[in-house]
């Protein structure tokens, strides 16, 4: 029986478990070609992108499905993150900084000793600063038995502690791993360690990815997106990593408690103007006063001799409410990173034209109430599905809502898009990197929450 060799472009594409990981879009996306110009491998990014891979490389570190699965994703992973983006000058220091956090996240997403070889075989433990770049021996996600061999003689343990944290349910960000290494720069800075892909100025990692291939840009994102998540997500990787330069013209911004009550105004009132959009109610509210009154207090005082200075009084007021009170869904998912308490304090300052209990989305649904939101409480599984907001408006019959999010939630199909298309649906927009494609179908009104008021 003959045997037909697969070239390195099937190789590839047969490494991707069938019906996982958006396969069709990923091969409408690239075009794979075999490259010696590269060490690893590379994307080219640009208008018609490339795939560039070496097969000496393969043929030696990734013979193995499993191994060639992880060097694409890796250098996926760059594409997605647009790493350079996090840091204006970027050095050997900040290239090792994004493999090791990349490395861990794949390792916690595959990991299988099938997998994990790949970087175990390829960096050594007892070389340093290669051995940041993979797990230790006898590694699972439930398991640190020991730091690679090279960290357990340093004279510093900042390092061994953040690897541990890479390769644990704690995680580490990229600052975490930049901070352990303050001590060791010239010696990274003179060490031969071979990163994977592309670190230099015509890959992936290069300027705006989304300006120069913005078919990579949306649907790298989408292909990524599809694929499974560790147990317990990393900490500093997310679609809120992708940042965008732009120039800003200094004036004065409404803030975004401004910004979301003028939303929410548009959606309470929607469809209800020339028939009671807004009604007046009166209201009493106790103040002190030293004029004398006929509270309980004052005459039970004044009958015991007593001196009393003030008095309590019921003060009457009217008090314009506007339509009903719109049930807000926040988007707490890893794209949204640190955005969290800044939209916290925006959502509580609208409390008047909320529900009283907003409902946190991620892909389940969690309410929370306003004493909970002021005391930081948050509950997330760190994905992000549209999906779970579709079905808690079906289910409790929601008329308004208004979805505070990034964009990034993934198209609603069926059942879940005729859902949110039927309610009145505003959408509040997160600074920094968002996009409209997801909900463009289903919105009633947008608004674009500021970047300067989270500073």
């Amino acid at each position: 029986m003959t045997h037909v060799k697969k070239t390195l472009a099937e190789k590839i594409l047969d490494c991707f478990p069938s019906g996982a990981y958006a396969l069709h879009a990923f091969l409408q996306l690239l075009e794979i070609s075999e490259s010696r110009t590269v060490e690893t491998a590379a994307v080219e990014c640009r208008i018609q992108p490339r795939l560039l891979v070496n097969p000496d490389f393969v043929a030696t570190w990734a013979e193995t499905p499993e191994k060639l699965l992880m060097l694409i994703m890796h250098e996926l992973h760059h594409v997605l993150l647009g790493h350079t983006r996090l840091f204006r000058c970027v050095t050997k220091v900040d290239n090792l900084v994004f493999d090791a956090v990349i490395n861990a996240l794949l390792c916690r997403m595959f990991p299988g000793k099938a997998y994990t070889s790949f970087f175990t075989d390829f960096y050594d433990q007892r070389q340093f600063p290669a051995c940041l770049l993979r797990p230790p021996l006898g590694w699972n996600p439930g398991s640190y038995p020991a730091p690679p061999i090279a960290l357990r003689g340093r004279k510093t343990k900042a390092l061994a502690e953040v690897h541990r944290a890479l390769y644990s349910e704690k995680g580490a960000t990229y600052h975490d791993i930049f901070e352990a290494l303050l001590s060791s720069f010239e010696e990274v800075m003179a060490s031969c360690v071979l990163l994977l892909g592309d670190h230099g100025d015509v890959g992936s990692q290069f300027g705006r990815l989304d300006a120069r291939s913005p078919l990579l840009f949306d649907v790298v994102r989408r292909i990524v997106e599809r694929w499974p998540q560790p147990p317990d997500p990393i900490r500093g990787r997310s679609l809120a990593d992708i940042l965008k330069e732009e120039q800003i013209a200094v004036s004065r911004k409404p803030s975004n408690p401004e910004i979301l009550r003028k939303l929410l105004q548009r959606v309470a009132i929607a469809g209800q103007l020339g028939r009671g959009a807004s009604r007046a109610d009166d209201e009493t509210m106790t103040i002190s006063t030293p004029l004398p009154t006929f509270d309980r207090r004052s005459v039970v005082l004044s009958a015991l001799g007593a001196p009393n200075l003030l008095h309590a009084a019921q003060l009457y007021h009217r008090r314009r409410t506007y339509g009903e009170k719109v049930h807000v869904y926040l988007d707490v998912s890893g794209s949204i990173g640190n955005l969290k308490p800044v939209l916290y304090g925006a959502l509580l300052d609208c409390r008047d034209f909320v529900y009283p209990r907003v409902h946190l989305f991620s892909t389940k649904i969690s309410d929370v109430t306003a004493g909970q939101m002021r005391s930081g409480t948050c509950f997330s599984t760190g994905g992000t599905e549209i999906g779970c907001v579709a079905e808690h408006i079906r289910e409790h019959r929601i008329r308004r809502a208004v979805v505070v999010t990034d964009g990034y939630v993934g198209h609603p199909e069926g059942l879940d898009k005729e859902t949110l298309a039927g309610a009145t649906l505003g959408v509040a927009l997160t600074p920094g990197t968002s996009t409209r494609d997801d909900l463009a179908g289903v919105t009633n009104h947008w608004a674009q929450l500021n970047q300067g008021s989270i500073q």
